[in-house]
């Protein structure tokens, strides 16, 4: 049964060590990094709720969570946020180790995550959003499948995809 866990101290070097395939390495940041990221923007008007993704009792992958990630853009002199990132939530992370890709993992994380996203843990928000490189033909027809329309926005080289919520 897959279901998500909060990164802590029991797991982050098990998350830490799961990895997507060689040819995949360019469509997602390792683990330590999203971890690093989410850190970063405590006390910050971006949120970040990073998730270990488990089947049954074995992490399978790792889930990160934001909420206003544009404000985290504010930082950043050359690099405009995409307008759905602004109080709005967003899948920042989403990666499932190589060992296990192909089961339905990701499709039901994802699932996971609106749950988690609808119970409002960052107050009420008219979307969700989540980007992908423009390669990645299986991300985008899982989210399309679940729902996600591009919207036209770019975040950096990445194609933006929107979910009323």
């Amino acid at each position: 049964m897959i279901h998500l866990e909060k990164i802590d101290s029991a797991n982050i070097w098990d998350i830490v060590d799961l990895k997507v395939f060689k040819s995949q390495k360019s469509f997602v940041a390792a683990n330590w990094v999203s971890i690093v990221q989410a850190y970063g923007v405590r006390d910050s008007a971006t949120a970040a709720f990073p998730f270990a993704i488990y089947n049954d009792k074995r992490p399978v992958g790792f889930l990160m969570i934001g909420f206003n990630e544009a404000a985290m853009y504010e930082n950043w002199d050359d690099v405009e946020a995409p307008k759905s990132l602004v109080n709005n939530y967003s899948i920042w992370r989403l990666m499932i180790d190589k060992r296990y890709q192909k089961r339905g993992y990701g499709r039901e994380a994802i699932k996971l995550a609106l749950d988690f996203i609808r119970t409002w843990p960052c107050g009420k928000a008219e979307y969700c959003s989540l980007s992908y490189e423009p390669e990645n033909n299986v991300a985008r027809e899982l989210y399309r499948s679940l729902g996600f329309m591009e919207n036209g926005e770019m975040d950096g080289d990445e194609i933006v995809a929107v979910m009323k919520l």
